[in-house]
């Protein structure tokens, strides 16, 4: 009989790891608590490591279609508009690491691995189905949704998030940490802003205890802002979305260059959503320690549910696809069982996550310096230029 993956979640991760897993044999079905799918106006960012897991899947054609594909990413002072330093993309990474990075609105990544998993024999996806509670009896694994639905499989896949129901059962570690940072986002018609800050490129605004990244996305029609800043937000922490207003953001920046404030001051007559800005309270948790935080037994954890992590390195979603590909590739091993199956994607995945955390951690740091080690960080880049942002053990892998 065909084996059957169960998911929990329908985000990124899940939507790839059902691509990923159908194509490699077992039958999916994928349970997400949300009634629809619905557009989220934020950015992702997809270096060679990733783009070229969506290439092998066949989606090469479906992402140029929505995606932009910056030229360099250049690194600026927040505080002066100074130029410090640039890394080359478009060609550059094609031969580098043989495949491209790319910039892409979250919701046409998501379209895109939804429809193709919706293609792919194999696949079911339930809606309003959040996971209320699993059992794993060592043969086979039983789901439960909230709205009283029972399913069997031959394994779990954790895919539910940050606030991961199924890490919860499986760990009983506790919620997410409060990073002490604050995300203020944007998405921006590129034909409304000024012409000097549109541009097929990458911008980090570098500035204290603060960064600014855009870049374009819907092959360059939208221009992605997120704004970092330090801080908090009043009520629940899992209520992550709050709307936001310009001056907010603007006091939280300070005394930034005239570029960067244009960049935000045009963000309302800018805006493509029904506000300009939206707020994020980041979370994460402490670096993967070992096999044993992404798989036991039957069930697994992949994405944000293992190892959510800063977005310095620009690499959530890629390491979601990572896990996809792991998972597929483990799970096809048909002379061992499951959970020796499971414990090879966990050994395939752990470390490889543990340091994309630990550098997403550090990237924040060093973003984000104050004094002496800001001047210091500045010089590097001078000097140094794309021998310090570059990461190629990152994008070979």
């Amino acid at each position: 009989m065909t084996p059957q993956l169960l998911i929990a979640g329908g985000g990124m991760g899940g939507l790839a790891a059902a691509l990923a897993v159908a194509r490699a044999g077992w039958a999916v079905r994928l349970y997400e608590r949300a009634p629809a799918f619905t557009e989220v106006g934020a950015g992702i960012q997809l270096g060679p490591n990733a783009t070229r897991i969506l290439h092998g899947w066949g989606l090469e054609d479906g992402l140029r279609a929505v995606a932009a594909f910056p030229d360099r990413l250049q690194v600026r002072c927040a505080l002066s508009g100074a130029e410090l330093g640039v890394l080359p993309l478009g060609a550059r990474a094609l031969q580098r690491y043989g495949a491209p990075y790319a910039t892409v609105h979250r919701a046409d990544l998501h379209a895109l691995l939804r429809r193709a998993a919706e293609e792919q024999a194999g696949v079911h996806i339930g809606l309003d189905q959040g996971l209320d509670a699993f059992a794993d009896d060592g043969q086979a694994v039983r789901l439960k949704t909230a709205r009283g639905l029972e399913v069997e499989g031959d394994a779990l896949l954790g895919a539910d998030g940050l606030w991961s129901r199924v890490r919860q059962q499986l760990l009983s570690d506790g919620p997410p940490r409060a990073t002490g940072h604050l995300a203020y986002r944007a998405m921006l018609r590129t034909a409304a802003l000024p012409p000097a800050l549109r541009g097929p490129q990458v911008t980090a605004w570098l500035g204290p205890r603060l960064h600014v990244v855009q870049y374009p996305v819907r092959r360059g029609e939208a221009m992605n802002v997120v704004a970092i800043v330090h801080g908090a937000v009043a009520g629940e922490a899992q209520d992550w979305d709050h709307e936001a207003h310009a001056a907010g953001l603007r006091h939280a920046l300070g005394a930034v260059c005239a570029p960067l404030r244009e960049l935000v001051d045009a963000a309302p007559r800018a805006t493509l959503n029904a506000h300009a800005w939206r707020l994020w309270a980041l979370a994460d948790r402490p670096a993967v320690s070992g096999p044993h935080q992404m798989a036991r037994g039957l069930v697994a954890l992949a994405g944000d549910a293992a190892h959510p992590m800063r977005p310095y390195l620009a690499q959530g979603a890629g390491m979601a696809i990572e896990d996809a590909a792991a998972l597929a590739h483990a799970l096809a091993m048909d002379a061992v069982d499951v959970p020796t199956r499971l414990q090879r994607y966990a050994l395939a995945r752990w470390q490889r996550c543990a340091r994309v955390q630990a550098r997403s951690v550090r990237n924040g740091r060093v973003f984000h310096a104050i004094g002496l080690v800001r001047l210091g960080r500045d010089m590097s880049i001078r000097l140094l230029g794309d021998k310090v942002l570059d990461v190629p053990w990152l994008y070979r892998a």
